[in-house]
Formats: structure tokens, sequence, C-alpha cells
């Protein structure tokens, strides 16, 4: 093996470590090794095995290399360019991930139109497949239809497909109603730091559902005896709780009253189906939801989830961050009033047309034209709050925004416990960003952006923050392991490209 590979290679072994935020001697623990022979490995002057390096890669939950398939991809951004035209904003992301775990509660054929084609959504369509639900891509790839066995196969799961993905916590819902007993693997996904699963516990638990976490995986029993008697006050007003206590709820026989409930766009989409498979919901878009379930739900249904407002939110910052006149169109603006009234504040030259209905019908749109502005820090701090606040997930996207604006900014990320510490992976690219806490972040700007090499944060609002400060720098930027990026957004270097960027996938080794 040349040299020049080995140095790469230690590279990306390196960067791999240190977002683990592992040092080397923890790594070198995790391989039986010495820490002298992990820095002579990252340094290149050591020869490693493929083996090894499937070993390190396992150790650090990170695809350096693969074997027996394609490697990791990566993006090459060539940045300085201005954008234009129009793009339109794809289906939500966490809508779908909820109606495939819904379909679950519906013996019948289930077709989701312009389900977003995402690599959540892949492990999703493996962990159903493997245990009996028959999909396919129907209308040219568009649509997605489900047909449910008459009974589930959960001993067959695909348990590194679920592992992979948090959505399977969702699946909690609608097995409770069709088994006694059921195991799952552990829920995965983004590294956001320690997201307890004792909420949606609480929750289930009021429908006789009871987890014992061991060895990897929940193992649940129920007890049919256990009935909601009164109303359900959720602990914790997050989206996944909300929706598995939804589900839950669809298929019991009775009321079920749902408190401190998410009204997130997500969450909303969810009930829409739900009343598309006969079950009844009040009070939707509110905190609290009257849910009138049906015990058998066994319909032929075919339902539009509408568009992603984080998506749209990144496509609206792509536009400011890249000094850009854009068109962004089928823009959810129910959920991202707060965002751009934030961004009115600061400055931004925009306008909307008229409100138009999504494909299901309820769901609020506009096309939103965004043109390069000068910006002013804000005068409060960006913090989010449960909707109708600013969106959780949109918050990372003001730190590329306030990266551009005059003055310093505050953004106070309560919710998790690493993300904004990835944020600062924007000073790699000439950024001014000063960590406070774990989740606090000042942010000076204007930023003069410079381009850089980097691996891939490993959570996805962060990374896509990265790929689009590389689409402002001048030069050539390198953006290593996309997987995440790939996990929430279709094809999103190659839509880019089609409103002026300049992006290019590639792989390696």
């Amino acid at each position: 093996m040349a040299d020049d590979y080995l140095v790469r290679i230690g590279k990306l072994i390196r960067d791999a470590r240190q977002h683990r935020g592992w040092t080397q001697s923890q790594l070198a623990e995790a391989l039986g090794t010495s820490q002298s022979a992990v820095n002579r490995i990252e340094r290149g002057n050591q020869n490693i095995s493929l083996e090894m390096i499937a070993r390190i890669g396992e150790a650090l939950d990170s695809e350096i290399v693969s074997l027996g398939y394609a490697g990791p991809m990566h993006l090459r951004v060539v940045g300085g360019r201005r954008l234009s035209g129009a793009i339109d904003v794809k289906t939500s992301k966490n809508a779908c991930v909820a109606l495939l775990c819904a379909s679950l509660l519906n013996r019948g054929r289930t077709v989701l139109r312009r389900v977003a084609r995402i690599e959540e959504v892949y492990r999703l369509l493996e962990v159903l497949g493997s245990i009996g639900v028959r999909t396919r891509w129907i209308n040219d790839g568009v649509d997605l239809e489900i047909v449910p066995p008459a009974e589930l196969d959960l001993a067959a799961i695909d348990a590194d497909a679920a592992r992979r993905t948090r959505s399977i916590i969702m699946f909690l819902g609608p097995l409770l109603h069709r088994m006694d007993t059921f195991k799952l693997p552990y829920a995965g996904g983004c590294d956001l730091g320690t997201r307890t699963v004792e909420p949606h516990m609480i929750a289930l638990r009021r429908f006789g559902l009871d987890i014992a976490a061991t060895e990897g995986q929940y193992h649940a029993m129920v007890d049919r005896s256990v009935r909601p008697d009164r109303p359900i006050v959720l602990t914790e007003r997050g989206d996944t709780v909300t929706e598995n206590a939804l589900l839950a709820a669809a298929r019991h026989d009775g009321t079920t009253v749902i408190r401190n409930a998410s009204s997130n766009y997500m969450v909303q989409d969810l009930c829409f189906f739900l009343e598309a498979l006969g079950v009844k919901v009040d009070g939707i878009g509110t905190t609290t939801l009257t849910v009138h379930g049906v015990p058998t739900i066994d319909a032929d249904v075919d339902y539009s989830p509408s568009e992603d407002p984080v998506e749209a939110m990144s496509l609206v910052a792509a536009a400011v961050v890249t000094e850009s006149e854009l068109t962004v169109r089928r823009v959810p603006i129910e959920f991202l009033e707060i965002e751009l009234a934030v961004l009115e504040e600061m400055g931004l030259d925009h306008d909307r047309t008229p409100e138009y209905f999504a494909d299901n019908g309820r769901t609020r749109l506009v096309d939103l034209t965004v043109r390069p502005s000068k910006l002013e820090a804000p005068i409060d701090k960006i913090h989010p709050m449960p909707f109708p606040g600013l969106n959780i997930d949109n918050v990372p996207f003001f730190a590329a925004i306030a990266a551009v604006a005059q003055g310093k900014t505050l953004i106070h990320d309560w919710v998790y416990d690493n993300r904004a510490i990835y944020l600062t992976d924007l000073n790699r690219l000439g950024g001014r960003l000063q960590l406070l806490d774990p989740h606090r972040v000042l942010v000076e700007g204007p930023t003069r952006w410079r381009a850089a090499e980097m691996m891939c944060p490993p959570a996805l609002r962060p990374a896509v923050v990265v790929l689009l400060a590389m689409m402002a720098a001048e030069g050539t930027s390198v953006l290593r392991n996309v997987y995440v990026i790939n996990r929430g957004y279709e094809d999103l270097a190659e839509r880019l490209n089609s409103i002026g960027a300049q992006i290019e996938t590639f792989r390696d080794i």
C-alpha cells in the first residue's frame, strides 16, 4: 500500500476518533493495542491491514472503509458560487418515517405519495421487509405501496438496520396491539448525546406495555387488562413521544386524551393519516389530542405527506449564506413563521406568494423568494421551543446565518447534549464560534469563509450546515462520509447543483 494512502487512512481514522470524542488511548484500549501504535497509524507510519481498518471502523462506529461493497460517500464542493432559480421542497422526512411505522396499524394496503427516498426510510423499509411486510415503489419510484402480512415475524427482524434508526422506537405503539410479547433492538440514529426513552415508556405503560431493556434489546410485555382510564399527560412534549402515544391510542377500543402533546408538523401529518384510516382525532394542532380509537383497522388508504419545513429552512439558509436570490417553492409556512420573523428582524429581504394547500389538503404552503441581504445579529438569543416556537431542528442553520451577519449572536441549543459542540466545526471553515458550554455557542460575524477538508459531523443538521458553509467558501472543500446527510435529504447535492452549486459525489478506498 502506498505511503500516501496510509496517510489518508490515518487522517480518516483520526477524524473519526475525534468526532467520537475518544483519545488515542481509548481507541487503543478498544482495539487491544497500544497508544503508540494508534499514534503511528494516524500519522500514516504503520502498515495496516483491511481487517484492522474494519475493526477500527467498528470500534468508532464509523464507516472508514467498506468491505465487499462501495465505500463511504464523500462530497467535493467548489464554493463561492451564487445560487439562482427555483427549487421545490421535498416531503417531510419525519412525517414519512412516522407514517411507515403507522402502516403497521393497518391490515389493508397503504399507499404513501412522494415518499422521501432517504437512508432513514430505506432502513425502515429493510426492517419492515424483514418482518414480512411487503413494500414496493410504484409510479416510477415516486410512491410507496405497503402491504402487511397476516402475522408479523419479529424473530426475523433486521437488527442491524433497526439499530441505525431511532425511528424503530415508534414500532412500540402499533405492536402492542398485535402481540402480547415481543423484542425490538435498541434505537439508534444521530449522535446527539443521551436521549432517554423513558417518556415513551411512561405514556405506553398506560396501555399495558412494560419494557425491560437488556442485552441491546427492548423486551416488551403487554397486560391487556390495563387501559388508559384518565388523560395521559406526557412528561416531555416530544414529537416521537406524542406519535407513539397516538399510535397506541389509534387501536385502543375507546377514547384516549393526550395532554402536553406536540403539535409539530409530523404529528399533524400522522393525525391526518390516522383520520384517513378511520380514527377520529380531535384537537389537531393543539397540545391536547383526543383520539377515538378503533380496535381493528383494515382499510385501503392513499395519503400524501406534506412538505418538510426543516428542508425548507435548509434551502433558505443556503441562499442566505451564499448571498443568492433563490425561490424556494412549496414551503409549509405554518411551521416556518417564527424563523422568518427572526430573519426579518435580522434584515432578510424576502417575499412570499399567497397561501395554497399541500396535497394532503390540510397543510398551508407558500413559495418564498429570498434575496441577498445585509444582516445584523439579532438582539435576543436564538433558542428552540416546541411548536409553534422556533423548530428545534432549525437551530443549527442559524449558526451559519449568524456567521454572515454583522455582530455577535448567542445560540442556545438546550435540547441536545452534543449538537452545539458540532457547530464549532464551522471554525475550520473560517467561522468564529465560541463554545460557552455544551449547549451555548457565541457566533461572531461576518465571516470570510475558507475551503477545508473535514469529516462530516455525525449529526444530521450540523452536517448540512457545514456543507452550506463549504458552498460559500472560495476554493474546493471536501466533506467526508456524508451518510448522515443522506439519512435526511434526498439527492441533496444533485438538487443544489440544479440551482447553481458545484458539488461532486465520490468514493475512495
